[in-house]
């Protein structure tokens, strides 16, 4: 039997970029009903972190709904095998998690003209959640987690 669980993410900011700039994300997860449950998370304040940006709002949303798959998983009684698809409608966050951290990883953090990966801190955080997943050997998706967004798009 495979547990399945589907969350939607989506993040967003006002003032994008700016000191003064908030930020927030959320996570939707949907159970087999059809009931919802719904967690939401402010982006830091920009005083001591980088500003809030729509980037980060999405890339921490990812971050919430890998968490929220990590803890549903540690919740169940048994151990099935777990297929986790998070729904996004940011490209950015999709290439971030399933295409271009690979090269990234490869090349120490650095992108194609050879700065430093803007948003490396989340993104290596939502890439480590991601591995948790993996390490667990039972969630068939992980490699895949953001892709059916393109067809929402």
């Amino acid at each position: 039997m495979v547990y399945r669980m589907n969350i939607y993410v989506d993040g967003g900011c006002r003032g994008n970029g700016q000191p003064d700039a908030i930020g927030a994300a959320a996570a939707v997860f949907r159970y087999r009903g059809g009931r919802t449950q719904t967690w939401t998370r402010q982006l830091p304040d920009g005083f001591y972190d980088p500003p809030a940006t729509n980037q980060r709002a999405e890339i921490t949303a990812i971050i919430l709904a890998l968490n929220i798959a990590l803890d549903k998983y540690e919740q169940l009684d048994y151990c099935p095998k777990v297929d986790v698809t998070i729904y996004s409608d940011s490209k950015y966050v999709v290439n971030c998690m399933t295409e271009w951290i690979y090269g990234w990883l490869q090349n120490d953090w650095k992108n194609s003209r050879g700065f430093e990966v803007v948003n490396r801190d989340l993104i290596e955080e939502a890439n480590d959640l991601d591995d948790r997943l993996r390490e667990l050997g039972r969630n068939t998706q992980a490699d895949e987690a953001c892709n059916d967004c393109m067809d929402e798009m």
